[in-house]
């Protein structure tokens, strides 16, 4: 199995198009009505990428969404050819090119396209010669493959991989690789939802559970002492959150320019290793039996580190063998939309 690697992946201007002119193969207007349907349709088919959608196309940040989904019986590609146009090409993103307008300066915009869905649904022809005892290892070998190169940017940035492999857990895998300018996660899911209909019912779209609002209890609301712990409780939130808040801001600031610096730790990758391909390696594990583990061995990031840390005997711990002020960042991402469900 051999995936083609590219070298477009570092020069984002080379491998995008550039936009030579607005709508091709257009008549000129007749009146002043088709000139505001001719301006409309214009909006619509050239929008400017948001600044994540620019900053996801820097060469150093260049970032794929990877969904791995299982099914239950073999995957039909004429389905997926049926029904694709119905659904996920009515999305702009996904029928658009991201290029580059030189007469704009070099900004780039989203420009609708013509979409050959023939290059974009990838078959592989699956060789089990070394994998008859482990699909699973071919599935993960597919993947760690897929990580070493990038969508074509001539035409729009998705593909979906159909693989009637059966594993451990499906009977066959769909693989779709999303360029994540196209949308961040929450809005992805929400697509994929939009595009699927209920098993019981074909034309109704999937319930998303949301939680229930809970009916606030008033009684004794009224009193007094109570009003003025809620307000001192607020105004404690307040302050805390517009201290936290400063600190963060600062803190980014002190990092933006290089002031502060992660510990160096095991954990802590060198130099260049952003660019290095990814394994991704999956299993389906009870919470509940995590826990027992962890509880058990008595392990986490601290014990790890410690143990990391530890001098003599392999396996001795002391009371504490981190280093001093050490300091440990991580990204979380956080959806703060207001409500749940199909967007």
């Amino acid at each position: 199995m051999s995936m083609e690697s590219e070298e477009g992946i570092r020069l984002r201007k080379q491998a995008l198009r550039p936009i030579e002119t607005k709508l091709r193969n257009r008549s000129p207007p007749s009146s002043s009505s088709r000139d505001e349907e001719i301006k409309k349709e214009e909006e619509e088919e050239e929008q400017p990428l948001s600044p994540a959608g620019r900053l996801f196309h820097e060469p150093n940040f260049n970032v794929h969404v990877l969904a791995i989904m299982g099914y239950k019986v073999k995957i039909d590609p004429v389905v997926a050819l049926d029904n694709l146009p119905l659904t996920l090409l009515k999305h702009p993103r996904f029928s658009s090119l991201a290029a580059v307008d030189e007469k704009e300066g070099g900004k780039m915009k989203w420009v609708r396209t013509e979409v050959d869905l023939d290059k974009h649904i990838i078959i592989p022809d699956i060789d089990l010669a070394n994998y008859k005892d482990c699909p699973d290892k071919y599935l993960e070998d597919y993947i760690y493959n897929l990580t070493k190169t990038s969508l074509d940017k001539t035409r729009p940035l998705w593909d979906l991989h159909i693989l009637n492999l059966k594993t451990s857990q499906a009977e066959s895998v769909g693989i779709f690789r999303i360029h994540h300018s196209l949308g961040d996660g929450i809005s992805l899911m929400s697509l994929l939802l939009a595009c699927t209909r209920q098993t019981s019912n074909p034309e109704a779209l999937p319930t998303i559970p949301t939680h229930k609002i809970r009916e606030k209890n008033n009684e004794g609301g009224n009193h007094f002492l109570g009003r003025l712990v809620v307000v001192l409780f607020g105004l404690w939130w307040v302050f805390k959150l517009f201290w936290n808040t400063l600190v963060d801001v600062c803190m980014f600031m002190a990092t933006a320019f290089l002031v502060l610096k992660d510990t160096n730790t095991p954990i802590k990758g060198p130099p260049g290793s952003e660019k290095n391909p990814r394994r991704i390696v999956f299993k389906i594990v009870s919470l509940d039996d995590m826990k027992l583990v962890k509880n058990a061995l008595n392990v986490g990031l601290a014990a790890g580190l410690q143990n990391k840390n530890a001098e003599g005997v392999p396996g001795t711990v002391k009371k504490n063998n981190l280093p001093r002020k050490i300091r440990l960042r991580s990204i979380l991402f956080m959806n703060l939309r207001p409500s749940p469900g199909i967007q």
